[in-house]
């Protein structure tokens, strides 16, 4: 009987460790602390013009997502989630180059397929060990 209140025991504190695990909360935190970083200074510099939450007249040379995912361990969600940013927007602006683009415009979250436009936040999702960010926009010449 011992044995078993053990084993009863064991499984309990599993099941209630992997409910913490999964945890999946969605943050709203504000581009320009994002954007303001000196690491997101260098890494974008000013090549290409971002635009967030709405277009401007150019030409247009397609619309891309960039889903990017860091880890959380000794981060708080605001650093982890700034980190999964910059990846996502040194993503979108490799591609605006490549494409021979100058600017994304019309830049929103897109995380888990959820369109959320804002010139000011930006969506991410804080998990217990990862967490991550999607950008979608689309890339112009001006």
């Amino acid at each position: 009987m011992k044995t078993f209140a053990i084993i009863m025991a064991a499984v309990a504190a599993l099941l209630v460790s992997s409910v913490s695990l999964a945890r999946d909360t969605r943050l709203k935190l504000p581009i320009k602390d994002a954007m303001e970083t000196a690491d997101a200074k260098a890494a974008l510099g000013t090549e290409v013009k971002f635009v967030f939450g709405g277009t401007a007249p150019a030409k247009n040379l397609g619309t891309f997502t960039s889903n990017k995912k860091t880890n959380f361990a000794n981060k708080s969600d605001k650093e982890g989630c700034e980190r999964a940013f910059l990846s996502a927007m040194i993503s979108l602006k490799e591609r605006a180059l490549a494409e021979g683009g100058n600017a994304v415009v019309n830049i929103q979250s897109y995380y888990k397929k959820n369109e959320f436009s804002s010139a000011t936040e930006y969506e991410c999702g804080a998990g217990a060990i990862m967490g991550g960010v999607t950008m979608r926009g689309t890339v112009v010449k001006r």
